[in-house]
């Protein structure tokens, strides 16, 4: 009201609900404003609290990054130090696993000998007892719990017969076979014979060896450990001869044919009273 005359200049109507409506509407528009500069502004690096989670988060992306850079690093470093080693000459060269080994238990139930297994090998045994062409017939060979192992596939073609110089058997096998150990024991030599071929021996418990001649590929060397019916060479067709048009009949048969030995204290026994072939 004006103070002279006494006149209404202006009014307001007020209530508590417009003054709580007004108030909230203000304490938004403020808090609005305030977020609104907080955000956009430099003004949030001074606020206690704010900044160090800021700098923990980017913190964590860098340990993330250089953990990965270092890892790659070492990756290159290793890359670089093979194609060093290999420009050098020095790489060692990786083992070579067999796909085909296989290692048979002497305990196998498959390898036991049948009731009329024993009563065949007592009556033969029985028979060649007295037999002087046989030239272990005065050596006792101790064969409890001997199990041995047919060391290829194939049907005999030559018998054992000392007094013509055969101190074992020939087996005539297919085209791709391969030569297993007949019993555990340890390779005392593998290599290339001019008579025999490639040919390898391994040492047996109770004073055994086995002889395996004519192989085309061994697949262990001296010193290795094989156990009973583990892949040591194979048996296959000699692709020199098969392209030679003048190789005869009895060439080709000698490129599939294993030419086995088997020893007792110096002295060569006869396979067959072993080995079931």
């Amino acid at each position: 009201m004006n103070e002279n005359t006494l006149e209404e200049i202006w009014k307001i109507k007020a209530s508590i609900f417009s003054g709580a409506v007004l108030v909230l509407v203000f304490a938004f528009i403020l808090v609005f404003v305030t977020s609104t500069i907080i955000i956009a502004t430099p003004i949030r690096y001074y606020l206690p609290g704010y900044l160090d989670a800021e700098v923990r988060e980017k913190a964590i992306r860098s340990a993330i990054k250089t953990d990965s850079l270092e890892r790659q690093l070492k990756y290159q470093e290793a890359y670089i130090s093979n194609l060093r080693s290999i420009f050098d000459g020095s790489v060692q060269i990786d083992s070579v696993k067999i796909l085909d080994t296989i290692s048979i238990s002497e305990n196998d139930p498959l390898l036991k000998k049948t009731d009329r297994e024993k009563t065949y090998t007592q009556k033969y045994e029985d028979e060649e007892k007295y037999n002087l062409s046989v030239l272990s017939t005065a050596v006792s060979t101790p064969l409890d719990g001997t199990v041995f192992y047919k060391p290829v596939k194939g049907v005999v073609t030559g018998k054992f017969d000392p007094s013509k110089g055969d101190f074992g058997i020939t087996i005539k096998t297919g085209p791709k076979e391969t030569v297993s150990a007949t019993l555990e024991g340890s390779v005392i030599f593998a290599g290339y014979d001019i008579k025999t071929g490639y040919t390898i021996q391994v040492q047996h418990k109770n004073g055994f060896i086995s002889i395996y001649k004519n192989n085309t590929l061994l697949l262990k060397k001296s010193g290795d450990k094989v156990r009973t019916g583990e892949a040591i060479a194979t048996i296959e067709e000699n692709k020199e001869k098969k392209q030679n048009k003048e190789t005869t009949d009895k060439e080709k048969q000698l490129a599939q044919l294993l030419e086995f030995e088997l020893w007792y204290r110096g002295s060569a026994v006869n396979p067959e009273n072993y080995i079931s072939f």
